[in-house]
């Protein structure tokens, strides 16, 4: 991996840090905060959603290093100032997911015509020769890049826990490029690493640390889902350092399974999939006992040795197929454990138990929210105390 890239890397981050801090008496100036009230909030003061505008400015002044002046990064950087602008309003004024999805629309848009980042073949993921997919082409990029958004959105109901699992994601995309000797393309994921962490520092609850002191909000989701499909597009559908795009499922798979499990549970229930609700596997681990710094440390510990895993069995040549079927079976197998709650509940609180033994652990009373998007990093409602 080039030094300037390492550099930018060290400027993204130190950015990200800097520019939450600073942008937070122009959150207050702007009412850009999320408020405190009613029973869908945890936090008790109004905290900055800056988030997404703190790593955005960070990770284009960390690019400026690796600048290739190329159609793909042309590309993405349209569709983030698209999402930014959209996410900002969207912070402040509540727009209706119609127009939130269309911007997204847009922006996928923008990676495939502009960019030329896109979905043109998924290898021998089900068990025979890659071949183009032609006019698929286009409504597949779409459908991945909205669908990863709208997954890091929905996962953003804990604090860090959206931040973490992307910023693990990532540094194995990382790994990736540079095992599939794409450097360049390292060099890029390593610098939106890099303003991930950075971002981490205000909004993560380490031990100590009893509140987030920033948010991402809905900017900052978006941004990092189509960072993440951008990036996922160049790793694996790049012809001189191809990645089976199999592996891409496994570097997220919590956000992504926990999603397209919930859309296939509303349809069914004849419930619409873009309206929220507290029925995600966050909400089961809160209710279950575990806090917030438990969540993430179990979900991401999860995303972190089912990614290498994959990530290894294609090392071994496991035939791609039976990675998308082990796919397959994990979303299976979430859906059968969380159509009943209480079922789902038991095995959490074992695995906590497991985790934890006769050490205090937190009681935990989660009051039921109408909007995910207000449950967002902060949650519902938790009371902690000595068993």
């Amino acid at each position: 991996m080039e030094e300037a890239a390492i550099q930018g890397a060290l400027l993204a981050l130190a950015s990200t840090w800097l520019l939450v801090w600073m942008l937070k008496p122009v959150s207050f100036c702007l009412k850009l905060l999320d408020y405190p009230g009613g029973t869908r909030k945890a936090h008790e003061t109004p905290t900055p959603v800056t988030g997404g505008l703190a790593m955005t400015l960070a990770a284009a002044a960390g690019g400026v290093f690796v600048w290739e002046g190329s159609e793909a990064m042309i590309g993405l950087l349209l569709g983030m100032l698209l999402l930014l602008v959209v996410g900002l309003l969207d912070d402040l004024r509540d727009i209706r997911w119609p127009w939130r999805v269309a911007a997204q629309v847009v922006a996928a848009l923008s990676l495939y015509y502009v960019g030329g980042v896109r979905v043109e073949q998924i290898g021998n993921a089900l068990g025979f020769p890659g071949h183009t997919l032609g006019p698929l082409s286009l409504p597949l990029t779409v459908f991945a890049t909205v669908g990863l958004i709208n997954a890091i959105n929905l996962i953003d109901g804990v604090d860090g826990l959206a931040g973490s699992l992307v910023f693990v994601a990532l540094l194995m995309l990382c790994a990736a490029a540079l095992y599939a000797g794409n450097s360049a393309l390292a060099g890029n994921v390593l610098i939106l690493a890099a303003a991930v962490a950075g971002f981490l520092a205000w909004n993560f609850r380490f031990p100590g640390r009893s509140r987030a002191a920033a948010f991402m909000g809905n900017s900052g989701s978006a941004l990092l889902g189509l960072a993440m499909a951008w990036v996922c597009f160049r790793l694996t559908q790049n012809p001189g350092h191809p990645v089976n795009p199999v592996l891409a499922l496994w570097l997220l798979p919590v956000p992504v399974a926990d999603t397209l499990v919930l859309i296939v549970r509303r349809i069914r229930q004849g419930r619409s999939p873009f309206h929220a609700g507290c029925d995600h596997i966050h909400h089961c681990l809160r209710e279950a006992g575990f806090g917030p710094f438990g969540i993430c440390a179990v979900l991401v510990a999860f995303s972190l040795v089912t990614g290498l895993a994959a990530g290894q069995a294609m090392r071994l040549d496991v035939p791609n197929v039976l990675i998308l079927a082990a796919f397959l079976g994990l979303c299976v197998g979430w859906y059968w454990l969380s159509a009943k709650r209480e079922r789902a509940l038991g095995v959490f609180r074992g695995l906590r138990m497991l985790l934890v033994g006769n050490v205090a652990v937190a009681r935990v009373v989660v009051v039921p929210a109408a909007s995910n998007d207000d449950l967002g990093a902060e949650g519902a409602k938790v009371k902690a105390s000595k068993l």
